[in-house]
């Protein structure tokens, strides 16, 4: 089996790239711009799988690519992680958000159906719920798709693109909602991480909480802010469902599984059914690294909900997912190891 995987050169890509070629024996074409991505995860996963995975260096929407790429290789599938991901800068961006996140998914999704691939797993996300309403806290699937920012509208999008494609078309999908991913390998090991062979959240501009949480306690930041804290919820600042990294590559596993034993289309969230605080996230950083850094306050971001917490329960009925790092101490320890190994 052949899985073509855009984008694997990131964060969640990356991670999920491991956990196939470790649990199947699929091999992975990897085609990443590196805008965002990091040629030291590919490297990492050249250097322990060989020649199961090759990287081409592209543009996921650029139509001739994919010609020349489809035409040579038969793609069983495709893992799709490839997307432009701030929420902030979707506000301040939303054409640059639509473009890549919509229509160049259009053009992967044109090569799909001309060279007759079988399974697409999607990136999509939490976001795509918008505000949801606290009586369907966790949310569910079939909750209301409302997003209140153009991030969340364009996966929402490429969702409802997927659904009417699945209904003319042989090819078969899962999409996963994301809710808020952190943590690093947990095959990482002191002797991998002192040699900067460990797997973890690379990032040239970080947004992410427990990531920019971090980069303060190692010092690459002076401080950060809590961006609101009037919501309602019970510290006033945002609640969010944090999952850890590896259970969530494990949940594309489990997709491409289920996709392979004739599961219908779907949509699954992704997530722990619970949440924690902002503030909350932060005390364990401090916790875990002893640093006590400084944390101000500041004014809402336009397009943030008070709360998402994810109901997982439709994806444990459905697949073989279960979590093993349900810990949000677990998290950040592992998160905070990795940090420290890219202090140079």
């Amino acid at each position: 089996m052949t899985l073509l995987c855009t984008g694997a050169a990131g964060y969640i890509g990356s991670h999920t790239a491991l956990t196939l070629l470790e649990q199947t024996d699929a091999r992975l074409i990897i085609i990443d711009d590196l805008r965002t991505g990091f040629m030291e995860n590919i490297a990492l996963l050249q250097r322990g799988f060989g020649d199961r995975v090759e990287f081409v260096e592209m543009d996921f929407g650029d139509r001739n690519a994919l010609e020349t790429l489809f035409s040579r290789v038969q793609i069983d599938g495709v893992v799709h992680f490839g997307a432009s991901l701030i929420v902030g800068e979707s506000v301040q961006k939303p054409l640059s958000y639509y473009h890549n996140n919509v229509a160049n998914v259009i053009a992967l999704l044109e090569a799909c159906a001309r060279f007759g691939v079988k399974y697409f797993i999607f990136s999509s996300t939490a976001a795509v719920y918008g505000e949801p309403d606290s009586a369907l806290i966790p949310v569910r699937e079939d909750a209301p798709l409302a997003p209140i920012n153009p991030y969340g509208t364009s996966k929402m999008m490429v969702e409802l693109i997927l659904q009417d494609i699945a209904r003319i078309s042989p090819l078969r999908y899962v999409a996963l909602r994301y809710f808020n991913v952190a943590g690093a390998s947990m095959k990482n090991t002191p002797e991998l991480l002192s040699r900067g062979l460990g797997l973890g959240q690379r990032s040239k501009n970080a947004t992410h909480l427990i990531k920019v949480a971090l980069e303060c306690a190692v010092g690459k930041r002076n401080g950060m802010s809590i961006f609101g804290e009037d919501y309602d919820t019970s510290d006033g600042t945002c609640i969010r469902d944090y999952i850890h990294i590896d259970d969530l590559a494990a949940a594309h596993v489990s997709a491409l599984d289920f996709l392979r034993e004739n599961g219908e289309s779907a949509v699954f969230n992704v997530g722990y059914n619970h949440g924690y605080s902002v503030k909350e996230v932060i005390q364990v950083v401090k916790e875990i690294s002893g640093v006590d850094f400084p944390v101000a306050m500041a004014a809402r971001r336009a397009g943030d909900p008070a709360m998402l917490i994810a109901s997982n329960q439709k994806l444990k009925r459905h697949t073989n997912w279960q979590p093993k790092f349900d810990d949000l101490r677990t998290i950040v320890r592992s998160a905070y190891e990795f940090e420290c190994s890219l202090r140079s």
